[in-house]
């Protein structure tokens, strides 16, 4: 008799060291290690272009502003617990930002940075959920490759919107 995997819990997810990143994707609990340099770099980078949308409108940093954008912030989405490199909700969708362990409301944007060990589940079992859960854009970061590809979600299917390589940037 063959019994189903057992689905992983958050308590599962809580007893992982904290020198690696967890998430529960499709109740399988996947432990990644801590980004190598370039992930790392690629990541702040893509924060330092983005970080003006982060400020409040109206405020110093006036437009473009009217984001909420965080590094790593753990997604608690139905079932599945994901950890994106970056997210930012639209402050008209999350008006506050509240001091919380995680989110249970999803991101208008995610930022992804793929790395050889990371790069399957991000594109094959990651996306999915995002889409599932209405998340507007994602942005796929290679460091190694030097690209990234914009896509928005159409329905419950993601369009390539743009790539971008080496010195070209959306921002």
């Amino acid at each position: 008799m063959n019994s189903a995997p057992r689905r992983a819990t958050y308590e599962d997810l809580l007893k992982v060291p904290d020198i690696l990143i967890a998430e529960i994707v499709d109740g399988e609990l996947i432990t990644s290690p801590r980004p190598a340099s370039p992930h790392a770099f690629a990541a702040s980078v893509v924060m330092q272009d983005v970080g003006p949308f982060s400020r409040q409108l109206g405020g110093p940093g006036e437009p473009p502003g009217g984001w909420w954008i965080l590094f790593e912030p753990e997604l608690h989405l139905r079932n599945d617990i994901l950890v994106p490199d970056l997210a930012g909700w639209r402050r008209e969708h999350l008006p506050v930002l509240r001091d919380v362990p995680y989110f249970e409301q999803a991101p208008d944007w995610v930022c992804e940075v793929v790395s050889p060990s990371t790069g399957q589940i991000d594109r094959v079992r990651k996306m999915p959920i995002y889409a599932r859960e209405q998340v507007g854009y994602i942005w796929l970061v290679d460091p190694l490759q030097r690209t990234l590809e914009v896509y928005r979600l159409e329905g419950q299917r993601w369009l390539l919107v743009s790539t971008y390589g080496d010195t070209e940037s959306p921002c």
